[in-house]
């Protein structure tokens, strides 16, 4: 069992941004009102608080770094999130964020490991204590880089990054959160 489950937020929580003007993908969840769980995914990590795992989430928010949205919108957001978590019996242990801009070359925007390396470092785990679910190859990627075990649900982008997850050795896929919880309780 794991001491710290790792979680991309945007297809593995909540339900990703529709796309933006021009079927551009990067669209941002920049309201509370835009944040929409993923059916299950709240009680999911209800379940993993309930086994005594602790649960953070890492998430890329270029929006800050693009000037689209402020950290305060971001915080917002979080709140909101965290609000929904706690209505569901659940709790985030800690919310990390990379703010910045793809062009930024920092540490820690995923598929660079910087954020699941604080992670890990903060909670005191080590790298086999500690898995990663995402639904795009950067997030698999990322927990890989981070010698954590990376977790792939079929949600958000996660159906069409399988494939090229799986070519990079990633072995276990789940439908969603709520299956990825269940399938790390055996």
């Amino acid at each position: 069992m794991y001491r710290l489950v790792l979680l991309d937020r945007d297809g593995v929580i909540n339900h990703r941004p529709p796309p933006g003007p021009d079927g551009d993908p990067g669209n941002y969840i920049k309201t509370p009102a835009e944040w929409r769980p993923i059916a299950g995914g709240p009680e999911a990590v209800a379940a993993l608080n309930a086994r005594g795992c602790r649960v953070a989430v890492c998430t890329n928010q270029s929006g800050i770094g693009r000037g689209i949205m402020s950290a305060e919108d971001l915080a917002v957001v979080h709140r909101h999130m965290e609000a929904a978590m706690r209505a569901a019996g659940a709790r985030l242990d800690r919310v990390y964020v990379c703010p910045h801009a793809p062009d930024d070359a920092c540490g820690c925007r995923k598929p660079r490991p910087g954020m699941l390396r604080a992670a890990m470092r903060d909670f005191g785990v080590t790298r086999s204590e500690t898995c990663f679910v995402g639904d795009s190859q950067r997030d698999m990627d990322a927990a890989l880089a981070a010698g954590c075990e990376p977790i792939l649900v079929r949600t958000g982008n996660g159906a069409e990054a399988e494939p090229g997850a799986r070519a990079a050795g990633v072995q276990r896929v789940f439908d969603d959160l709520a299956a990825a919880a269940r399938g790390l309780a055996t």
